[in-house]
């Protein structure tokens, strides 16, 4: 990232060496400059775990309390009264061969999150060295491939974000918008560190909440104090 003036403003406000109490660091992020748009919050995760082993994988969704700020376009596979069902809740596309033919023939990835019924699966399954890689599949533990479609996709269109730890030790996530207000953006980060703690493998040893950092999409990193929050690792 270019250190132009507005990053270097934000800096100097910031103890790089520090870790700040959660509250106090959002205080830091709504104080600093911002440019002319409304920037993302991303709160980033540093774990004690080795995701090569299966045992050490660390991955969930969850509802932030707040939502993050945008509506998520959301593709449905369905048929019938389920087809329905998703469409009444909301969902930006709903269908099955006729979208998974635009899918493999056209490249079109117009969507940010990828719902299934059980029965549907037959049709997805064939799409995921496309879906795949990108974080779409469907996954029944993330609550994803189920029948229960209308709530699935209210719950995604009202916020429901998706963590997984990369093959660095790393969890990345938007937990909202510099526009929220602080308790807000408070609120959702501490959701996420929770169901995060919650998640940990029991094969994990030593410490598993290594670092903690908050910041927003032009703005310096502010490091958290695990030991701050009341879900924290020790």
């Amino acid at each position: 990232m270019a250190k132009n003036k507005r990053y270097q403003a934000a800096a100097e406000g910031v103890d790089r060496d520090k870790n700040y109490p959660l509250e106090e660091a959002v205080g830091l992020l709504k104080q600093s400059p911002s440019p002319k748009f409304d920037e993302s919050i991303d709160l980033a995760i540093n774990l004690g775990v080795d995701p090569r082993h299966a045992d050490q994988m660390v991955r969930g969704a969850l509802v932030l309390p707040h939502g993050i700020g945008k509506s998520t376009r959301v593709l449905v596979f369905a048929k019938g009264e389920k087809e329905k069902e998703a469409e009444e809740a909301g969902a930006d596309y709903v269908g099955g061969e006729d979208l998974a033919k635009k899918i493999t023939d056209e490249g079109w990835l117009d969507f940010e999150r990828v719902i299934a019924t059980p029965d549907m699966m037959s049709v997805v399954g064939r799409l995921g060295k496309v879906l795949g890689p990108r974080g779409l599949m469907p996954n029944p533990k993330l609550g994803t491939v189920t029948m229960d479609v209308g709530t699935a996709v209210r719950e995604n269109k009202a916020g429901k974000v998706e963590y997984r730890v990369d093959k660095t030790g790393i969890i990345h996530v938007v937990v909202g918008k510099k526009s929220f207000d602080a308790e807000a953006i408070v609120a959702n980060a501490a959701a996420l560190i929770d169901a995060v703690q919650k998640a940990k493998p029991a094969a994990t040893k030593g410490i598993y909440m290594k670092k903690i950092s908050i910041s927003t999409t032009m703005g310096p990193g502010i490091r958290i104090d695990p030991s701050s929050l009341p879900a924290a690792a020790a």
